[in-house]
């Protein structure tokens, strides 16, 4: 397994934990043989016959920073304020997290309230002199502005290239008010994908928040690391006579302090919680449910038998899946037929898409691409069982078309004009335009958790019937909206042909 090193106080990318690679092209079988670590290994990395597979493209169309993960996990921890210790372009998403986070909270029937974050707002100057003075003085005022119950520090570009020595601030800091003032080194060169973010701010909060020593175990309290999402979870769970603690977006202080006295962690996502799941379980002996994720029936069923073999629930689970399978098989049936015949496509982050290929295969629906934002050849457990790609290509078939970029809009655009599918989903929306102008409406899932357990099928199913009325809008406005991209480039059919022949670039300008 991944060694969590909570003594560091920055956390290790993931390319050296993980050999994330962020550029891909081929069919997900293929991937997962090339980069199946957990299994050439037998549990070890670098086992032989494996190796890291990644191609490299001539340029970067757009991206995303750890910073910004940072902010949308952090910076919404509610009790607490994030401090970004940047020049204030890296604070301009506040405000579009602040609309996720108010939404976020009323979904949940929480108190609605605005974001905490400040910025240092670093200048020329302070990149010459150094902006620890600013640091501290932004410390003091948020401290004595909002009485947090911890303080988050998150790095940046600039304040690495300084070299800034936002440790010793923080230890002072933490000392001075009787808070945890936490580091989160996030610059956004640290590494080439974002989700390093989300694992910056899991470690931080392993570090100094969560109770080191607690006084009693809840046996019927489950960590939930999730985003935003509704709360799918409590209502299952109730079934099995278990509570669930939300962590980390929306969770106050004290419920990131009370992780350790838990009885087990699930995630919604692989991606998203494989740091701190692993770092509970080494660190403060919290056990994660080590299945495949909880997307379609199979998935749901071991994810659901696994937790309760872990809680001691196996009784009261096997009669929540019996009567979840007699509940909802009617309704899915009659999904299955309205939605036959129907090609769909799926672009959000990796292990994600991967349950909602799994989600969509179930329905009868055709997926024969995707691209995914990374892949991470292994998770921190190192467990096969919680390789969510090959749980998908060795229970509901191939992925002909599986395609691994970071949001490359050029690239989205060959591939669905490659396979014009009846619809998308999406979790960016940044890229959903692409496909509007192609004809192909676009279900941007703004609530994570719409297709999670057994009630997760019959939803994706009723959003993908709403999405494919809205084809004749999308088919209209394709017919009046061009495109940014030339000829030249509507005309390749290989979405990764730059990476095979970088200088073929130089074809398209002439």
């Amino acid at each position: 397994m991944v060694k969590i090193n909570l003594e560091a106080t920055a956390v290790e990318s993931r390319e050296q934990r993980l050999g994330t690679v962020v550029y891909w092209g081929g069919d997900a079988k293929e991937l997962v043989e090339q980069s199946g670590y957990s299994k050439c290994g037998k549990g070890k990395r670098g086992g032989e016959g494996c190796r890291l597979c990644e191609a490299k493209g001539p340029f970067t169309q757009g991206s995303v920073c750890s910073e910004q993960m940072v902010e949308c996990q952090a910076g919404n921890v509610r009790e607490a304020v994030l401090i970004q210790h940047s020049p204030i372009g890296c604070g301009v998403s506040q405000s579009f997290y602040n609309n996720i986070y108010r939404v976020g909270l009323a979904s949940r029937n929480l108190p609605v309230e605005n974001l905490k974050m400040s910025c240092t707002n670093l200048t020329e100057g302070d990149m010459v002199f150094g902006g620890l003075e600013k640091l501290r003085l932004t410390i003091e005022d948020v401290y004595e502005r909002h009485k947090p119950k911890a303080i988050f520090i998150g790095t940046s570009c600039a304040t690495g290239i300084i070299g800034d020595d936002v440790d010793s601030v923080t230890a002072e800091y933490t000392e001075k008010l009787g808070i945890p003032v936490i580091p989160l080194h996030c610059e956004g060169f640290r590494s080439k994908h974002w989700s390093t973010g989300f694992d910056a701010t899991q470690h931080g909060i392993l570090r100094q928040i969560v109770t080191k020593d607690p006084v009693k175990k809840q046996e019927d309290l489950v960590n939930v690391i999730n985003l935003w999402g509704s709360d799918v979870f409590g209502p299952m769970f109730k079934n099995l006579n278990l509570r669930v603690n939300y962590v980390v977006d929306m969770a106050t202080v004290d419920e990131l302090a009370q992780m350790s006295e838990a009885a087990a962690t699930v995630s919604f996502c692989n991606t998203l919680g494989s740091y701190l799941a692993e770092g509970l379980e080494q660190a403060f002996g919290v056990p994660q449910v080590r299945a495949p994720q909880p997307y379609g029936i199979s998935g749901t069923d071991a994810w659901l038998r696994d937790l309760a073999r872990l809680t001691h629930r196996e009784e009261l689970a096997e009669k929540f899946i019996a009567s979840e399978h007699e509940r909802i098989a009617p309704e899915v049936e009659e999904l299955k037929r309205k939605l036959s015949g129907l090609q769909g496509f799926v672009s959000t982050g990796s292990a994600y898409a991967h349950g909602l290929i799994t989600v969509l295969r179930e329905l009868g629906i055709t997926v024969n691409g995707s691209l995914v934002f990374h892949h991470d050849p292994i998770y921190d457990s190192e467990d096969p069982s919680q390789d969510s790609l090959a749980y998908l290509v060795e229970n509901y078939g191939n992925v002909e078309d599986f395609t691994v970029s970071i949001r490359q809009p050029f690239q989205f655009y060959t591939l669905l004009q490659k396979h014009r599918p009846d619809f998308i989903l999406i979790r960016h929306n940044g890229l959903a335009p692409v496909a509007a102008r192609l004809g192909i409406p676009a279900a941007p899932l703004g609530d994570e958790h719409i297709a999670i357990g057994y009630q997760g099928l019959i939803n994706m199913g009723n959003v993908i019937l709403e999405i494919v009325k809205r084809k004749k809008f999308c088919v209209d406005l394709s017919k009046h909206v061009g495109t940014p991209y030339t000829k030249w480039w509507t005309d390749q059919k290989d979405p990764n042909i730059l990476a095979k022949n970088p200088d073929i670039i130089w074809e398209g300008v002439k």
